[in-house]
């Protein structure tokens, strides 16, 4: 706590008035925002190490929701916490009118047990589903509120030139919050956080991920992350014994075939060249012994697409096709979306894109990349369903590491080239820069 230093304060204003001096005003392609970034980033990798050792799984982010209020405090930043149980925001008003934006980091972390040897591991232990794991943050969380925070030291120095407000959103439960609770962005925004004022009219994320360079930006204009719905299908039949199939209904051999059924919607059903979607069975469960053949069977599996319209397309060929192949058996299915979890497609407004595209360019140049989409799905989308918003891609593997040999997101040897953190912020504040300034039109 408490780790904003004066002398180094007064050596970002330093930077930043040196850098002023020999800009014309206001100019987002002559600002050198890579000194300010520079000047800040010892506290940005000391907020990222503190925060990957004391991390909290979703609706639990207590101290850490502290941390970053008291940070934000610190560098006079007024600030909102108790959002969606311990969600914070803060505002940024720049000193000339202009537009309002919103900035978003995600807060929770996982249970895993962290198997790296850094000196700031995480060592927390609690309990999650009724059993007792470890926590850590093995998806980038720490690293994109590190991130934010950051930006917000720099556009605290640089508010008296900015042309309107930023509204910084942290968030919980990206997750997802444990089950019988709300939480996340779709909680925040029922609490009012893109209401309130100050309204944003555009919101930017990012995601640090594994398998890109550090360095490296990815942006995709349209569907970036795919939707994701729960899958719960209950088959039954009638039991009876192992050896007398006939006496029965067989609701295993039913829920088989609509295992291999339902692979043959994205393989045989859906337009491949529009967008992917995937169907996938990960739990089975039935019988309680070998030579009973039992009434029911559950199975649970998840839905993925990467466009709003067949994703409720295939919701539709899902439970045609369980019912029909179970009605085929004489059994019956009742199928179940989106009983717990539902994620929107993560959709890029394409105008907005086309519109903050040249800016990045300029600002990234061969770095910036156009990424192909992932079927990981992130509650960002529920913000962009609300008002236009850019979610990007920012790596974090070492460039002498090849892709298969460092460990993904959501490995307890989860780890980033802290490179990284001063990319999020060069993009996150040359976005906030490019749109508030209004140059950037297509």
């Amino acid at each position: 706590m408490g780790i904003l230093h004066t002398a180094s304060a007064v050596s970002v204003a330093a930077v930043l008035s040196q850098t002023l001096s020999q800009m014309p005003p206001a100019s987002p392609d002559t600002r050198d925002l890579q000194a300010l970034i520079n000047a800040v980033q010892p506290h940005v990798i000391e907020h990222r190490r503190h925060l990957h050792a004391h991390p909290e799984l979703s609706n639990r982010e207590f101290a850490t929701a502290a941390y970053i209020a008291e940070q934000l405090r610190a560098l006079g930043v007024p600030v909102e916490t108790g959002i969606a149980r311990t969600g914070v925001v803060g505002v940024i008003k720049g000193a000339r009118p202009g537009p309002v934006i919103a900035l978003r980091a995600d807060m929770d972390a996982l249970p895993v047990t962290e198997q790296t040897d850094v000196p700031f591991r995480s060592t927390v232990r609690t309990t999650y589903d009724g059993k007792e794991v470890g926590v850590m943050h093995a998806c980038g969380h720490d690293g994109h509120m590190a991130i934010l925070l950051g930006v917000a030291e720099v556009l605290m120095q640089q508010r008296d030139i900015l042309p309107g407000t930023v509204k910084l959103i942290f968030q919980p439960a990206e997750e997802g919050p444990p089950p019988g609770e709300e939480g996340g962005a779709a909680q925040m925004i029922r609490e009012g956080v893109l209401r309130n004022d100050p309204q944003p009219e555009a919101i930017f994320g990012l995601h640090l991920l594994s398998q890109f360079e550090v360095g490296r930006v990815g942006y995709r204009s349209g569907g970036i992350m795919a939707s994701a719905d729960d899958l719960r299908i209950v088959v039954r039949g009638k039991q009876t014994h192992g050896a007398a199939p006939w006496l029965g209904i067989d609701p295993i051999v039913a829920a088989a075939q609509i295992v291999l059924g339902l692979q043959t919607i994205p393989s045989r059903q859906t337009e491949a060249t529009k967008a992917p979607v995937i169907v996938s069975i990960g739990k089975i469960e039935g019988g309680v012994r070998d030579n009973i053949i039992p009434d029911r069977v559950e199975m649970k599996g998840t839905l993925r697409a990467l466009d709003e319209n067949m994703r409720q397309d295939l919701h539709a060929r899902v439970q045609r096709t369980a019912e029909k192949i179970a009605e085929a058996s004489s059994a019956s299915a009742e199928v179940f979306i989106a009983e717990r979890h539902a994620y929107p497609v993560t959709y890029n407004d394409p105008a907005l894109m086309a519109r903050m595209l040249p800016g990045l360019r300029q600002a990234f140049g061969d770095a910036l990349f156009e990424a192909q989409p992932i079927l990981g799905a992130e509650d960002f989308s529920f913000f962009q369903r609300e008002i236009p918003g850019l979610y990007f891609f920012v790596g974090i593997r070492p460039p002498h590491i090849p892709p298969d040999e460092f460990p993904a997101n959501h490995s307890p040897h989860f780890t980033m080239d802290e490179h990284a953190l001063a990319t999020g912020m060069r993009l996150f504040l040359h976005l906030v820069w490019d749109y508030l300034d209004g140059r950037r039109e297509p």
